[in-house]
């Protein structure tokens, strides 16, 4: 098993039970997903045996108590998305959706029948679910969407589109957040329903081992007790956003320590003039450069996490680590593309694949700009949104 970067050995800070889960993680990723990442990301496919395997390992609903959740903590859901995302931004994605997106608005805002019925399920992943909030006129702000919903007698009728919905055409039910009489509201949306299709968003040149698609409601109808009971407003669906952007702060970590440790190793070998290119100055510029970006990155995920545990962490301290830890990720993924050289742009190597990944990455669940004015509101008390 590899070891990863840890400068200022942060893995003290760990528990052992903190370090055997990551450590089991990192292993499964290593011998059961990274030999196939690069075929599926060629082939813009998801490897979907994987399922089955994460739900075995416990890492689907990790962070709930109940319902066959395996009950860890932040700290623990961050470490396996950094584990997992070093592998590839796609399998650490489906594992968000699933978990944050998905089994959380279960958990705070269903019914218990709701909890009883699907939360095991997508614990195992014998059942896959999606979110859908994204429209294709309202990313950045969804108080816009016009997705409706309509109480008709015992249901609810369903009619619009969401957009850039992970997992969507694999899914066997979707959280979907629309209007009803003004206000958002949650609806469970199972696989099947007449009018309800997602057809799947094809020439990707980002998350291309990974599921990406539309939901179209066309007079859906959904029976009444299929609505999300404590889901009422905005906040709601927000709420869940906050809870994936805190593991993609974690996962964009593992993403940026697979391309350095990459390049770092690439630089030893590759000799030019004579010796290793990482003997020149330039190269150990970027080398330090990239491993300074990681360890700050880390450090602000434990604190974060940390925080997150104890109670303490509000949405500001969330936007603040997905913004830098992102950003320095892609950066980094360039650079460790130009200490390989023309091999980096394959898929031998990991920078590029991880660069295009990363992309996605800071423009979903709130882009860079987003969350910049979040922690800008907080720290002036004055809001740039409108």
């Amino acid at each position: 098993m590899g070891k990863r970067t840890d400068f200022y050995k942060l893995d003290q800070e760990f528990t052992e039970e903190e370090r055997r889960l990551r450590d089991t993680v990192r292993s499964f990723v290593e011998k059961e997903y990274l030999p196939d990442i690069a075929g599926h990301f060629e082939a813009g496919t998801f490897p979907l045996a994987i399922v089955p395997q994460l739900g075995k390992l416990g890492l689907l609903g990790l962070k709930y108590e109940g319902y066959g959740c395996a009950g860890g903590s932040n700290v623990d859901y961050g470490l396996v998305c950094q584990e997992l995302e070093w592998g590839d931004s796609g399998l650490r994605s489906f594992m968000s959706v699933q978990t944050s997106l998905v089994m959380h608005p279960l958990i705070t805002f269903g019914s218990e029948e709701q909890k009883e019925k699907y939360l095991p399920e997508l614990a195992t992943g014998r059942l896959i679910g999606c979110f859908g909030l994204t429209e294709p006129d309202h990313g950045s702000d969804p108080s816009g969407m016009t997705t409706r919903a309509v109480r008709d007698g015992d249901s609810y009728v369903l009619r619009g589109a969401k957009m850039w919905i992970t997992n969507g055409s694999i899914a066997d039910l979707a959280i979907v957040w629309a209007k009803l009489d003004g206000e958002v509201a949650g609806f469970i949306v199972e696989k099947g329903r007449p009018g309800f299709s997602a057809p799947e968003t094809k020439r990707k040149l980002s998350l291309r081992a990974s599921v990406t698609s539309e939901l179209v409601f066309d007079d859906v109808r959904v029976p009444a007790a299929q609505r999300l009971p404590d889901a009422n407003g905005l906040a709601a669906p927000l709420s869940c956003l906050n809870e994936a952007r805190y593991g993609i702060a974690w996962g964009a970590i593992g993403a940026a320590m697979a391309c350095y440790e990459s390049a770092l190793d690439y630089a030893r070998e590759r000799t030019q003039f004579g010796r290793p290119i990482a003997g020149f100055q330039l190269s150990q510029e970027k080398l330090v450069w990239m491993l300074s970006e990681i360890t700050k990155a880390q450090l602000l995920a434990l604190r974060l996490g940390r925080l997150k545990d104890a109670g303490d962490a509000r949405h500001w301290h969330v936007s603040l680590a997905k913004l830098n830890n992102v950003g320095a990720a892609l950066e980094i993924a360039r650079l460790a593309r130009s200490l390989h050289g023309a091999s980096g742009i394959t898929l031998e190597y990991p920078p590029l694949r991880h660069a295009a990944n990363l992309e996605s990455v800071a423009t979903y669940e709130g882009t860079h700009e987003i969350h910049t004015l979040i922690v800008g509101r907080e720290i002036t008390g004055l809001s740039a949104f409108r």
